[in-house]
């Protein structure tokens, strides 16, 4: 295989996806380095949970048994403080302010792409690469971020936030490939997890339970609801709880 002497970082949770997106890279002659984050500590035991998430030991060994097939270093790095700070809690305010949050915005925006570009200077990485379906197109200069062949899996959406610094650098391997051939490049691989399930919902709330995650980071304030005349319809269990609830009056 001919070597390409472009270093790339690959942000690699251990699922398909980002595995896929390395292999990818190696097959194109990229110098690939791996790295995984772990960005919550996971309280959930439930398997059935866990496939719905991610920082898992099982999601790292996944990983880096990705990068010992195509023979590619693997780092670790614990941001638990800062996806607490940055994601976590502003999750909540947001709540509290009566808005509803994106918290993989968030993720992406204040946390995820600042700390990988630290960390492919540091390593000496020219691109940073992502298992995200979506695609990056250049023209007279400009780069763009454009929806995945696989239009039920694109994630397009949640990379708006990204300027043209970021985006020169960037790659998507996995924009041109459905789903199906995905999994089937990482089953040619021999991957144990080639048919992990997609991730649900939100990484630290997996289980999809967002009133009782509110619950035990906010005391909710009882109080009444009123129409447009001001008349007295109910009371209400708390205006947080209300929002993640259509209620009946």
């Amino acid at each position: 295989m001919k070597k390409n002497k472009s270093r790339v970082l690959v942000a690699m949770s251990g699922g398909v996806d980002s595995s896929v997106a390395a292999i990818l890279l190696h097959e194109q002659g990229y110098d690939v380095v791996g790295i995984t984050m772990r960005l919550f500590d996971n309280p959930f035991k439930n398997s059935n949970v866990l496939n719905k998430t991610c920082c898992s030991l099982d999601d790292v060994n996944d990983a880096r048994k990705t990068c010992s097939v195509i023979g590619a270093r693997h780092y670790y790095t614990n941001m638990v403080d800062d996806f607490k700070n940055k994601v976590m809690n502003k999750f909540v305010n947001e709540y509290q302010k009566g808005r509803t949050p994106h918290p993989c915005l968030s993720c992406n925006h204040s946390l995820k792409f600042d700390s990988l570009f630290n960390k492919a200077d540091e390593l000496g990485a020219e691109y940073i690469a992502t298992g995200h379906h979506a695609k990056i197109t250049e023209k007279d200069g400009k780069f763009n971020v454009e929806k995945a062949l696989d239009n039920n899996k694109d994630q397009s959406y949640v990379l708006f936030t990204l300027n043209q610094e970021k985006l020169k650098r960037l790659l998507f391997p996995v924009g041109n490939y459905s789903k199906e051939d995905i999994r089937n490049i990482a089953k040619k691989y021999n991957l144990s997890h080639a048919e992990k399930p997609d991730s649900q919902d939100i990484c630290f709330i997996p289980n999809g339970n967002y009133r009782e995650f509110l619950k035990n980071k906010i005391k909710p304030i009882k109080g009444f609801i009123y129409n447009e005349d001001g008349e007295k319809l109910k009371e209400h269990s708390g205006f947080i709880i209300s929002l993640l609830v259509k209620e009946k009056v």
